[in-house]
């Protein structure tokens, strides 16, 4: 008789997903603020937080300028979703996200506007802005 060998059970958010194992920290990752960070508040709603460690709100630090662009770009949403799909993603990225922008049914707000009204994925972030988004997709 053969030995058999167990895998490790990985953590799952309820719903039998597994969570994906996270690069180690792609993107102009950081942690804590600085002159060259921008501080940007995130929330999750209608059920988008089981993708994001089952978190509802983030307090993240993203580099002011996108990294590696010459001459330096100001970080925009387009590097934002970017860098939330490599960092702060924890499971199913097709969920979320659809080529550089979000899928559709995934309403964005930034300081509580609409984000097709702030240029979408041309809006250059600020420090302190305040990023919502809110599925309005629901199964039943």
């Amino acid at each position: 008789m053969s030995a058999r060998t167990e895998e490790p059970e990985l953590p799952s958010n309820g719903l039998g997903y597994q969570p994906r194992i996270p690069s180690p920290k792609p993107l102009g990752y950081t942690s804590s603020p600085g002159p060259d960070t921008l501080e940007i508040r995130l929330e999750f709603g209608g059920g988008l937080h089981l993708l994001f460690s089952q978190q509802p709100r983030h307090s993240i630090h993203v580099p002011r300028h996108v990294p590696g662009s010459s001459p330096p770009k100001p970080s925009d949403m387009r590097y934002l979703i970017r860098w939330l799909k490599g960092n702060l993603l924890s499971e199913r990225e097709e969920m979320f996200g659809e080529g550089d922008g979000v899928r559709p049914g995934i309403l964005v707000l930034i300081n509580d506007a609409d984000w097709e009204l702030e240029g979408e994925l041309e809006y250059e972030l600020r420090d302190r802005d305040e990023v919502v988004f809110i599925s309005t997709l629901h199964g039943g």
